[in-house]
């Protein structure tokens, strides 16, 4: 998916006055520290005593939680083996269970499940909450597995090997402690490995900087070094190409979190594969496909950022650079994803974020000749596609979805539509609702497409509205369908609006570069332009207008607040970054300073300032009600931030609500219950706000300006 306390009497807070060593409320980023916590402790049980003990509060929250732990819900499943395995969560397994079927009983309307690993039972054995990370099998037998189990729901896991003929964890088989890592298959008795090694293993944003071989039988310390990559890096590490007939090692170096380096291991040496770091490059089979975020010149021909290219790879190695091209953008489209099956290609296409898919046959040089849509797929929605087994089969599982409609799973054989074999049952009446697109005019004179979801007839007054963004790391924003925004907002009356900003995916590479760094400011315009637009068009006011996001949707929220105050009049923040003079320093952070910028350059610091919501708040200022959710456990976005921000607003008197779940790492929740009350929270907060309906702001008297006694400095 990032500050100076000054008293109430000094207007605002400057940069140039706050360097980052004076921040005094550095003991709030001691994530586990007594006082933190005891802080954190205090504003939880103000929050949920003004909100949750409501009777709609608990009403809201009961169905949430019966939409997540409902039976009837998709079980979305992936093949090893001919068998199909699902990891679920309900009420029986808050936890969850991984476990498997057949294709006769899952085409059934109540499939047969064995249960493979149970999470709750394990969590008890063990006395740790584990949550399941995932499972990476070797391939062709596919019994032996790395289980990825974190403690609390943080990035980083424990890694064990398991053994799907007994289903047990191997004794004295790999295990690798707490940590981010990453593993690969070699074969049964090696594992590419990337952890922490201790000191210089890891790069400055904390992932893994080498990779090393582990025999088995052998102590993980004694793994052999076999790649690094700098530790300026985001990452580096290798992997072991486990198509049928292949026998390939590769590796790779994310020397920013948008460029890359990709290497094979031949004869021994790491050789580099020839693309400019800006290209991402994939290979599958015989071939190499090739995504440029920027224009690529390759033998007097230029593609365009967001192609998508292949060659053969054989050839491409020897120097014979002629790529096919199965991809090029437009103005209004994009390449969403792709996928390859046994013989074929997928494109997922997006056309003012309206998705299509086209399939063609993997054919040499003449690929793309045959390229057809599939039919029978909705306009207004989003339409995913992936291979069934990639190496030895053409089906593709598709999942079609929108916002009113409940998402169904189907499959598609070559030449075929789909055929639906399970849908999701409603989870809320959307009877009288409708999907409409609009686009509004940013401040540059830009247009930004917006879904909205509202009443077929909006009466005069408009209605309580909330407006949704995120709008960074070329991530789009599609339709879907969502039981806890159904049974929030939409049936309670609510206009429901999702904004493509800049900085998203939604138009390929050129509408994320166009609000990076210094152009940061395009995102936060186009947000704040929709918002005008829904008040324009009589859809709502900005007394019933509020806005949510997360993650780096958060940062947006943080500026919302201290940049356009008077646009809104709730805000809820979540899991955000808001201190952008520390975020480099705190967690993951490092990463994303090829997003933002390095505010430890003083050029890059000049235009970073100017959207660090922790050093833009203004005491004289009016602010709207906000509320701030974290998890204790996020160990990508540092809690630290939301703390932070939300004690300096409390300390200058703003209206400030603030919950941080102990659990549930960047996603916010741990399990079911924790994420139906989350969500809950978040849209009862806004809608309580939006109708005159909410309670008595938090008042902070006499302001705490300073660290608690003893307490150490991070």
């Amino acid at each position: 998916m990032i500050a100076l306390l000054l008293p109430v009497l000094i207007a605002s807070v400057h940069a140039e006055d706050a360097p980052t060593t004076d921040d005094p409320r550095l003991w709030m980023e001691d994530v586990e520290g007594e006082a933190a916590l005891e802080w954190v402790r205090a504003r939880n049980a103000e929050t949920q005593g003004a909100y949750a003990d409501e009777p709609a509060f608990k009403d809201i929250e009961a169905r949430i939680l019966a939409a997540l732990d409902s039976d009837a819900r998709i079980p979305y499943v992936s093949e090893m083996d001919g068998q199909l395995y699902n990891f679920w969560k309900d009420s029986d397994h808050p936890q969850g269970v991984w476990r498997r079927t057949t294709w006769d009983s899952y085409r059934s309307d109540s499939p047969e499940w064995e249960v493979i690993i149970n999470l709750d039972a394990l969590s008890e054995e063990e006395n740790q909450r584990w949550v399941w990370h995932g499972a990476d099998c070797l391939r062709p037998a596919f019994d032996r597995c790395m289980v990825e189990l974190s403690p609390g729901g943080s990035d980083a896991s424990v890694i064990r090997e398991f053994d799907l003929n007994t289903q047990t964890f191997v004794a004295d088989g790999f295990v690798l402690p707490e940590a981010k890592s990453e593993v690969s298959w070699i074969d049964e008795d090696h594992l590419w490995v990337g952890t922490d090694f201790g000191e210089g293993s890891l790069t400055d944003s904390g992932y893994a900087r080498t990779a090393r071989v582990w025999t088995r039988g052998t102590a993980l310390s004694e793994a052999i070094l076999g790649f690094e990559g700098e530790k300026t890096d985001v990452w580096a590490g290798a992997w072991h190409d486990d198509t049928p007939g292949e026998d390939r090692e590769f590796a790779g170096r994310a020397v920013t979190f948008f460029t890359d380096q990709l290497f094979e291991n031949i004869g021994g040496e790491w050789v580099k594969i020839d693309k400019p770091d800006h290209t991402e490059a994939k290979v599958k089979g015989r071939y190499i496909y090739f995504e440029p975020r920027e224009d690529w010149e390759i033998g007097g021909v230029t593609h365009k950022a967001g192609s998508l290219l292949v060659a053969n790879y054989k050839m491409w190695k020897k120097g014979r650079h002629k790529p096919s091209v199965l991809f090029t953008p437009t103005e209004t489209t994009s390449l969403a994803g792709w996928t390859t099956t046994e013989t074929q290609l997928v494109l997922e296409i997006l056309d003012d974020v309206r998705s299509r898919v086209e399939v063609m046959h993997i054919r040499g040089r003449g690929m793309g000749k045959d390229r057809r849509p599939i039919e029978g797929l909705p306009e207004l929605g989003k339409i995913s596609v992936w291979a069934v087994e990639p190496h030895e089969s053409n089906d593709l599982w598709v999942q079609l979805t929108d916002y009113l409609t409940p998402s169904s799973l189907g499959i598609i054989e070559w030449g075929g539509t789909p055929e639906v074999l399970k849908q999701s049952p409603a989870f809320f009446d959307a009877s009288n609702r409708t999907v409409t697109q609009h686009f509004a005019t940013s401040k540059d004179g830009t247009r930004i497409p917006y879904f909205e979801v509202a009443p077929a007839e909006v009466p005069e007054g408009g209605v309580p509205t909330l407006l949704y963004g995120y709008g960074g790391f070329e991530v789009s924003l599609l339709p879907g369908y969502s039981a806890h925004a159904g049974i929030g907002w939409i049936e309670q009356g609510g206009v429901y609006v999702v904004a493509n900003i800049r900085g998203g995916g939604e138009y390929g590479p050129r509408w994320h570069q166009a609000a990076l760094k210094e152009n940061r400011n395009k995102a936060y315009e186009d947000f704040a332009a929709v918002g005008e637009d829904l008040v324009k068009r009589g859809v709502t006011t900005t007394e019933q207008l509020g806005i949510m996001g997360g993650s780096n949707g958060g940062l947006l929220m943080g500026n919302m607040y201290t940049t356009y105050p008077d646009h809104w009049s709730a805000i809820v923040c979540a899991v955000p970054l808001l201190d952008m003079r520390r975020y480099t320093k705190l967690l993951a952070g490092a990463s994303w300073a090829g997003e933002y910028g390095d505010p430890d350059d003083p050029a890059q610091w000049a235009y970073l300032k100017q959207y660090s919501p922790y050093h833009n708040m203004n005491a004289s200022q009016d602010h709207p009600p906000i509320l701030f959710t974290t998890s204790t456990k996020d160990d990508r976005v540092h809690p630290g931030h939301a703390r932070k921000m939300a004690e300096l607003a409390r300390s200058m008197g703003k209206n400030v609500s603030y919950f941080e779940n102990i659990e549930g790492g960047h996603g916010g929740a741990a399990n079911n219950t924790q994420q139906a009350f989350m969500r809950t929270l978040a849209y009862r907060f806004l809608w309580r706000q939006l109708t005159g309906t909410a309670p008595e702001p938090f008042v902070v008297e006499t302001p705490d300006t300073e660290a608690p006694a003893d307490t150490p400095q991070p």
